[in-house]
């Protein structure tokens, strides 16, 4: 633990404090991972600004009373034998609040370090909140023009000193430092502009906790809306769930259904993830299971049919089937998603149409010898032996193609892996389009057994856009699961 004053003369000191006439704590935190419902602190670093120009700086390493996963470890250097005998959250949280004070809490990708000290405090049932000053977006507001703005492409940017990156006490002084670099560049206007417009409060319904924007978190999740009665109303997903969840209340004023649903909302909820996958699938698993009033898409479907093409001996006929799987094997094609078997048909007479097939080739058409439309002279003649089957079956699936669905590309299971900044892991387990769940150690892999969930034509659509994208080291073969 180290607790010491430094002297004012850092490139500009206090200058934001005594623009702003608040007292500063710059913070930064090193945890087990990068979600605070099951993730723990495992060192603090506070460097406080005074407006008198006092400055503070005190650390200490936390035993967060769980494992200290290797890649943490590799990221920030500490390891288990470090916090072995250090303290507990529980022994410095006294400590620690009194420091954070009354003061504006500044830090790097702000929402990070905030949201880590309210879960922890609140798993002491202490209530705290504080006006926090995020340092990325007061960077990107001061310079838009720059497309970079972590913490190493301004530590390069500015030219600042740190002698322990990604420790707690050697980013809080990156910070203090970048402050004053800020402070260094012109009048002081700009910058107190800047940081203003960053703490500009967000309009938030009257009914709702008006701290609601500091608790947010601005990574990827599920969140939902409840209304009165804990009625649900809405579910939604984000990359940023803070920005998307606060456009709510911006969009309420020039959308109507935007206004009453923020006129209805009594109470927010959010379910953080590691990745965007997982958001999505947590949202469609939500809007299915729980019907919330507002959303209108991803509703519960009903059952859903496809075009299927089989052989009859002499050739390939279309059937209309009922989509309960892609599992089948290569010789089996799958082509168009329908409500029911007329609107699968009807896309078969209207694409025959267009191309010239033989409508009673296809079995859609009964009138005995030459179909109507060779009659016409818009069918090729299939069906009186002009045009070869083997040419017509050809030209029936380069017509259907854009509509094929894909069969599983996989012998089995799969791991599809999301993995954050931080290094922790989600991994969403699929089979034949099937998502059987999501662990977040590898180890339980094996352990994950086939739910038997019905084939979700939304979980499809996602998963297939997503594995057309993923990196080959994304993807994790599933062992076979041991014997229950």
């Amino acid at each position: 633990m180290a607790d010491r004053a430094r002297p004012d003369g850092v490139r500009g000191g206090p200058s934001l404090a005594v623009l702003l006439n608040r007292d500063l704590a710059c913070v930064d935190l090193e945890t087990t991972g990068g979600n605070p419902a099951y993730s723990r602190i495992i060192e603090i670093g506070v460097v406080t600004i005074d407006r008198d120009g006092g400055i503070e700086e005190w650390s200490t390493l936390v035993n967060p009373g769980v494992r200290i996963p290797g890649t943490i470890a590799g990221f920030t250097g500490i390891d288990d034998a470090m916090v072995a005998d250090a303290p507990r959250f529980e022994d410095v949280a006294a400590e620690l609040l009194r420091r954070l004070d009354g003061r504006l809490f500044i830090a790097h990708n702000a929402r990070f370090d905030y949201g880590f000290i309210k879960a922890e405090l609140r798993r002491l049932d202490i209530r705290w909140q504080a006006r926090t000053l995020c340092t990325v977006k007061l960077s990107r507001r001061l310079h838009p023009e720059h497309p970079r703005h972590s913490l190493d492409a301004l530590i390069g940017r500015y030219g600042l000193d740190c002698e322990a990156r990604h420790r707690a006490l050697g980013d809080a002084r990156v910070l203090r430092d970048l402050l004053s670099a800020f402070a260094d560049e012109g009048l002081p206007e700009p910058l107190r502009a800047a940081a203003e417009a960053v703490l500009a409060d967000v309009l938030v319904p009257a009914q709702l906790p008006q701290d609601l924007p500091d608790e947010l978190p601005e990574g990827p999740g599920v969140y939902r809306f409840y209304g009165e009665g804990d009625a649900l109303l809405y579910v939604g997903k984000s990359k940023n769930l803070k920005t998307r969840v606060l456009a709510h209340f911006s969009a309420a004023g020039r959308d109507a259904r935007e206004r009453k649903l923020c006129d209805q909302v009594r109470r927010v909820e959010w379910q953080e993830s590691v990745g965007e996958l997982g958001a999505l699938l947590a949202e469609a698993r939500a809007v299915k299971a729980e019907s919330p009033l507002y959303n209108k898409r991803l509703r519960k479907a009903a059952e859903l049919w496809t075009i299927r093409l089989v052989a009859d001996g002499e050739g390939l006929v279309p059937t209309f089937a009922a989509l309960d799987a892609l599992d089948g094997g290569d010789d089996d094609e799958f082509y168009g998603l329908f409500k029911k078997p007329r609107d699968a048909k009807q896309a078969l007479i209207e694409i025959a149409r267009a191309q010239g097939l033989c409508l009673r080739t296809l079995g859609l058409e009964t009138t005995p010898g030459s179909c109507f439309a060779f009659q016409l002279g818009r069918c090729r003649g299939a069906c009186v032996g002009r045009e070869p089957r083997l040419l017509h079956d050809t030209r029936l699936k380069l017509a259907l193609a854009g509509k094929r669905l894909k069969a599983w590309p996989y012998a089995g299971p799969v791991a599809v892996v999301e993995r954050n900044w931080r290094g922790e892991e989600d991994l969403h387990v699929f089979g034949a389009w099937r998502y059987w769940g999501t662990v977040h150690d590898r180890a339980e892999l094996p352990l994950l057994r086939d739910p038997g969930a019905p084939f979700d034509v939304d979980v499809y659509r996602l998963l297939a856009r997503h594995l057309s994208t993923a990196p080959a080291d994304h993807l994790i073969e599933v062992p076979p699961c041991p014997p229950a």
